[in-house]
């Protein structure tokens, strides 16, 4: 791929309006879909839990996130005596900003079939339905994702209060943790597509329901990739970021009004922006089957069921799963997470490369699983001796002290 065809022909005032329409319009899909999200997810919430949701704002409720948010808007905005106040006021920014600029890679429609390339014409030129295609999109896109760490420790860090501090901190470290389980699971999808463009990864999916990634990596990164996210959007059941009964209110306890809000406002950006990533590495993107009728249009709509469907699985973990323990978020992690997504990527590669050497594809697949399957289980042994070890040297501990004090 040669990326965004709208720069073919260089740069000028059309190109220029092109692209600011494009980032008006993203933005306010982003913002609109942020505003539904909220309403989708108080109302499904209430349905399993036997409730109503909110219902007096507008039909069926659709209105009580406007309502919420001008309250928001004209509420005092406080700040504490000891906070520093330029990185007090930079951190909302630092938390929303990243989560639209990550959208801003994601083809949200475009006919991928039939041998067309996703391109649509706007104003005589031709161009992607995205609102940037970076030859290294996938790279920024593990960018924004460690820039939006910032502003949750210096949110923390600015506020002058304890308890802030001590939540951004166990974000951080909740963030950190899997952001590396999280970029492994990508760097397979990046091996099988050959490219870091967004849009040549939904390309090389677009053959059929089998060259999803999904299917092609045997779904593993895609199962390890959506734990990692959950985990990097705060989201139940790893929301001990916000662990009220532990920390008050976690990173944002000092905040009020539109700042609050832009906190809240990032965090359901975050799951729409996700989600959206999510389909667009694993499923396919807006690559689907052209039914009937104007072939532009299948392409959105694929897109919007396949985000639904994820966007649905957020609100139904919420509803029904409990939080995990600190210590169970840190081991699933770096103990479950990363080496599987590791292992999973060298037997990618080894089959990979004997795909490109010419090797016996059966032989080759037998070899690189049995690989896997017997790396796995060393760790797993290692992992459990080390516990036993480890068990046994506490209780060891134990016993001395008892007797000491006897």
């Amino acid at each position: 791929m040669t990326g965004d065809p709208l720069f073919a022909d260089g740069f000028d005032w059309v190109v220029l309006a092109i692209l600011v329409a494009k980032a008006v319009i993203g933005f306010t899909i982003v913002v609109v879909g942020v505003i539904f999200m909220i309403w989708f997810e108080r109302k499904v919430v209430a349905d399993m839990q036997n409730r109503i949701g909110p219902n007096r704002a507008g039909r069926w409720g659709l209105g009580q996130t406007l309502a919420d948010g001008i309250k928001l808007i004209f509420k005092e905005d406080l700040k504490p005596d000891r906070a520093d106040k330029p990185v007090f006021r930079l951190a909302p920014y630092l938390s929303v900003v990243p989560a639209f600029l990550t959208f801003t890679i994601v083809p949200i429609g475009g006919v991928f079939t039939g041998g067309n390339d996703g391109g649509v014409e706007l104003f005589g030129r031709r161009t992607w339905m995205q609102v940037a295609d970076p030859p290294v999109g996938v790279l920024f896109l593990l960018a924004m994702s460690s820039i939006a760490v910032y502003g949750i420790m210096l949110a923390g860090w600015s506020s002058g209060s304890k308890y802030p501090l001590l939540g951004s901190v166990r974000a951080t470290a909740q963030m950190v943790s899997y952001e590396a389980a999280l970029g492994l699971s990508v760097v397979a999808v990046v091996l099988l597509s050959g490219s870091l463009s967004t849009h040549d990864i939904v390309a090389a999916q677009a053959g059929s329901i089998f060259d999803w990634n999904v299917i092609a990596t045997a779904a593993v990164p895609f199962v390890v990739f959506c734990v990692a996210a959950t985990a990097e959007l705060n989201r139940p059941p790893f929301d001990l970021v916000e662990a009220e009964q532990e920390l008050v209110g976690g990173f944002h306890t000092e905040y009020s009004s539109i700042r609050f809000g832009m906190f809240y406002l990032a965090e359901f950006m975050n799951t729409i922006t996700m989600s959206a990533i999510i389909v667009t590495l694993f499923l396919g993107g807006p690559a689907g089957p052209v039914l009937f009728g104007p072939p532009l249009i299948w392409g959105t709509l694929w897109f919007t069921l396949k985000l639904l469907v994820f966007l649905f699985i957020f609100v139904w973990l919420r509803a029904t799963l409990p939080r995990y323990r600190y210590d169970q978020l840190m081991d699933l992690g770096w103990k479950r997470l990363i080496p599987l997504s590791l292992g999973w990527l060298l037997v990618i590669g080894a089959i990979s490369i004997g795909r490109d050497a010419g090797w016996n594809r059966p032989l080759t697949l037998v070899g690189a699983f049995s690989l896997g399957v017997i790396s796995w289980a060393a760790l797993i042994g290692a992992m459990r001796v080390a516990k036993l070890r480890r068990g046994g040297d506490e209780f060891g501990e134990l016993s001395t002290a008892t007797e000491r004090v006897g």
